[in-house]
């Protein structure tokens, strides 16, 4: 029987626009925004910023260096975070159909710029009653430690879990942890997924 749910964030319930995040850095820095995606990765910043390894404050200064404009800390947040439409993948009523008699927990990768945007703009996150985070854990899926800590977050065994996640890799990190898990393709096909659990939503 299925006690916790745990949902992955982006993908999941935020949708990623990755290309008009590029595009709006572009128009800062001058950059075509075709460029700005190896600029960024060759600094190496992101995973260990999303590890929690370095501060927001290094991360916006390496970042605003290597692309080559200055911003303030809202100015970066703002283009940092225009990955994310206003709309959820998921509407709100599901959550509180979950809620009702299962505990509700969301495991992500993320950082602190961008949690800290999706708090103040999508409310529906309020519903959950634990965030696993890999800028708080020290770790990134598909590392075992994160799925470990989501399990003790969860507050039951992990075959008492149900994950979904948009990532195949990250839903197999799941299940090697023991936590029953499919892949996100749609919120129809994730009601349907939990129905068959016995999830009443």
């Amino acid at each position: 029987m299925i006690k916790t749910v745990i949902f992955d964030l982006g993908g999941v319930i935020v949708p990623l626009d990755f290309p008009r995040g590029y595009r709006a850095m572009s128009e800062r820095c001058g950059l075509a925004p075709a460029d700005i995606p190896e600029r960024i990765r060759t600094t190496g910043l992101v995973p260990r910023y999303e590890c929690g390894e370095v501060s927001d404050e290094e991360f916006i200064a390496g970042l605003t260096g290597v692309l080559g404009f200055e911003a303030t800390r809202a100015e970066f947040r703002a283009l940092w975070s225009s990955i994310f439409p206003s709309h959820t993948l998921i509407p709100e009523s599901l959550l509180l159909e979950i809620k009702k008699n299962h505990r509700l927990v969301l495991l992500s990768n993320t950082n602190g710029l961008h949690f800290e945007m999706i708090l103040e703009n999508y409310p529906l996150l309020r519903h959950f009653d634990d965030y696993v985070l890999s800028y708080k854990v020290g770790a990134m899926k598909p590392a075992p430690s994160i799925y470990t800590e989501a399990i003790a977050k969860a507050g039951c065994a992990p075959e008492e879990c149900f994950y979904t996640d948009d990532i195949p890799a990250y839903v197999e990190g799941a299940k090697q942890a023991g936590i029953d898990a499919v892949q996100f393709l749609s919120h129809e096909q994730v009601v349907g997924e939990l129905r068959a659990r016995g999830v009443a939503v």
